[in-house]
C-alpha cells in the first residue's frame, strides 16, 4: 500500500509534471521540424501540369518534358494508328493536364512505322460465306470478287494487287485481298433414279 501512496505522490510532484511538459514540448517541436523538412524535400505543394505529347516525335517529347523537369520512358507499341504520324506519340501516362511532382516519369507509346504483317489463312476451297469473315476478322479487306465457271461456289484463288497469293503468305494488316470464286454453274448429276 505504501508503494501506491509513494507513486501517487511522485506523479503529482512538481518534478514529474515539469518533465512531462518538457517531453510534450520536445515532441511537438521535433514533429513540426520533421514535417517542415519533409514538405521542403518532397516539394509537397509544387505540382507540374503534364503537357500533351500527342503526335510529337521523341525529340519533341524530350525537349518538352526537359523544360518541365520531367522524364519519359518509351513503351512498346502494338497497333498502328493511321491518324497519327509514324513514330509519334499515340498514348501517354499520366494523361495531359494531370498534375505531378518534378522528375516524374511519363510513359509514352509510339505509333509504329506501319501495320504489322499477318499470315493469310487457308480459305481456298471454302465457301465465300466462310472465307470472308475469316479474312475480315484478321484485319484484311475484301476487294473484288471474280466468278469463274466451276461446279462449286468455293473460293478457288486469292489475289493481292493482281497477283495470285498462297495461304501462309505474309501481308500487311488492312491489305486488300481479291477473291476468285466458282460460279456454281457446273454440270449437276440427277441421282433421283
Amino acid at each position: 500500500m505504501n508503494f501506491f501512496k509513494d507513486l501517487f505522490k511522485f506523479v503529482y510532484s512538481k518534478i514529474f509534471l515539469i518533465q512531462v511538459v518538457i517531453a510534450v514540448a520536445m515532441i511537438a517541436i521535433l514533429s513540426y521540424v520533421a514535417l517542415q523538412w519533409l514538405e521542403s524535400t518532397t516539394n509537397h505543394h509544387q505540382r507540374i501540369v503534364v503537357p500533351s505529347l500527342s503526335k510529337k516525335t521523341l525529340d519533341e517529347v524530350e525537349k518538352t518534358l526537359g523544360e518541365k523537369d520531367l522524364r519519359y520512358e518509351v513503351q512498346d507499341s502494338a497497333n498502328f494508328n493511321p491518324d497519327y504520324p509514324r513514330y509519334s506519340v499515340i498514348e501517354q501516362n499520366p494523361r495531359a493536364g494531370s498534375e505531378v511532382k518534378e522528375n516524374r516519369k511519363v510513359y509514352v507509346t509510339l505509333n509504329p512505322s506501319g501495320y504489322r504483317k499477318i499470315e493469310v489463312p487457308n480459305v481456298v476451297l471454302q465457301t465465300r460465306r466462310q472465307a470472308e469473315p475469316k479474312l475480315i476478322a484478321l484485319g484484311f479487306e475484301i476487294g473484288t470478287i471474280s466468278y469463274i465457271p466451276n461446279m462449286s461456289d468455293q473460293v478457288l484463288e486469292l489475289r493481292h494487287k493482281g497477283k495470285k497469293i498462297k495461304p501462309g503468305a505474309m501481308l500487311m494488316k488492312t491489305s486488300t485481298i481479291d477473291l476468285v470464286v466458282g460460279d456454281g454453274g457446273g454440270v449437276k448429276l440427277n441421282l433421283s433414279n
